[in-house]
């Protein structure tokens, strides 16, 4: 009696060798003890040139070839024989169908009506929908669904195409790839990064979005965020109530959390700062009020309020005030941000570990991501969590952020 074979006959097409994608497909299939055969493989000659591999994926069993296949779907393999994507509807709102596909955050197509469509709006971890008469395709949140609506399930006639290594020139993400180190020489990698902030505002007139934490306050990068966003290098924030409760802290009494933000001294009864300044802006309503009753006169703050710059400020239960500007709905809050984030091409993540694992899960990795954080940990759990075109800065922001803002007035000087 012959032994039943499980096996799947695939091909992938792009950058297969310096992005790495073949090697991907060989270790998921290792690792997950399967086995393949390659039966064909054309390697580009030229920057430009795609190259193509076809091979055999097998299996020791029929749910063991599935997974295998799951896996290597994700980086970018597919089926030789393409098949129509599978479509549920949604039962009840907010409730997925079993077997949905979740998506990853790479750019993703379906193949429906005999033809490939794009897929809109992805993001990693969410469903995709399908609006049958108009054949589109979008990634949505699960509380967004509603009774009715079609959603893919399973793997079939899904197309993941994998990130690519940039290839238009030397930037930040060719001269580091997509880790964290603090041994990196701080002031090239500082004007790299004010090199691709200009190019994507000017050259590309893409939008630039800033994910902050209080730190930038502390460590004295407040007014470094507030000139940048002065040059007109920012074009939304997104963080908490604690940036803005230390920001007002700071351009009111000088201090943050009662430290003296020019020396780095203790003010008297400082303790309280914080909370002064928390009161302060209920006093005047928002932190709109105080700008325009001269109030608040700097800082990060004050900058988004006179240049029209959109920030969300989402709540958390550690909140002190918190003040009237926080949005304490998280979901709201969440929707916010991804209005916010909508076209952006590049993201500056800066000391912040949470704000920034929530803004990487609603990109796709077609927009560039830089974060900074004195602490390793935090870069690489941003992603291990699957921001993984995301380069990591490992260093202090309150001297990195001034540098790249001195950079970027030498750029503009120069100009």
């Amino acid at each position: 009696m012959t032994e039943k074979k499980f096996e799947q006959e695939i091909n992938v097409k792009g950058h297969l060798i310096d992005s790495m994608i073949l090697t991907k497909i060989f270790d998921n299939v290792m690792d997950l003890e399967g086995d393949f055969q390659v039966l064909d493989f054309h390697i580009g000659k030229r920057k430009k040139d795609v190259s193509y591999a076809r091979l055999i994926v097998r299996g020791k069993s029929r749910e063991h070839l599935n997974k295998l296949l799951e896996s290597i779907y994700r980086e970018g393999a597919q089926p030789v024989s393409i098949q129509q994507v599978s479509l549920k509807p949604v039962q009840k709102d907010m409730v997925m169908p079993d077997n949905f596909y979740s998506t990853t955050n790479n750019p993703t197509q379906i193949y429906y009506g005999d033809t490939w469509i794009n897929v809109d709006n992805m993001m990693m971890d969410k469903c995709i929908t399908v609006n049958v008469e108009k054949k589109r395709a979008e990634c949505k949140i699960i509380r967004d669904l509603k009774k009715g609506d079609m959603i893919v399930v399973g793997e079939q006639g899904v197309r993941i195409i994998p990130q690519e290594r940039p290839r238009e020139g030397i930037d930040i993400f060719q001269f580091m790839g997509s880790g964290s180190s603090s041994e990196r020489p701080t002031q090239q990698i500082a004007k790299k990064i004010a090199i691709d902030i200009h190019n994507t505002k000017v050259t590309h007139k893409g939008r630039i979005i800033v994910v902050a934490g209080p730190v930038l306050v502390h460590s004295g990068a407040s007014e470094a965020l507030a000139k940048l966003i002065q040059m007109g290098y920012v074009h939304g924030l997104l963080s908490g109530n604690a940036l803005a409760a230390h920001d007002v802290e700071n351009a009111l009494m000088g201090t943050s959390l009662g430290m003296r933000t020019k020396d780095g001294t203790l003010s008297t009864r400082g303790y309280r700062n914080h909370m002064q300044a928390i009161n302060e802006v209920f006093k005047a309503g928002s932190l709109k009020s105080m700008v325009q009753n001269k109030i608040l006169k700097s800082g990060i703050m004050y900058e988004c309020i006179v240049n029209d710059i959109p920030f969300i400020l989402a709540g958390s239960v550690r909140d002190d005030g918190p003040i009237p500007d926080v949005i304490t709905d998280i979901v709201e809050a969440q929707r916010k941000y991804k209005q916010v984030l909508e076209g952006a091409k590049m993201v500056l993540m800066l000391s912040t570990m949470l704000h920034s694992i929530a803004v990487g899960n609603m990109l796709p990795s077609t927009v560039k991501v830089v974060a900074v954080d004195i602490s390793q940990p935090v870069v690489t759990k941003l992603v291990d969590r699957g921001t993984t075109q995301a380069v990591g800065i490992v260093t202090d922001v309150g001297a990195f952020l001034p540098t790249i803002v001195s950079e970027l007035e030498s750029i503009r000087s120069s100009a």
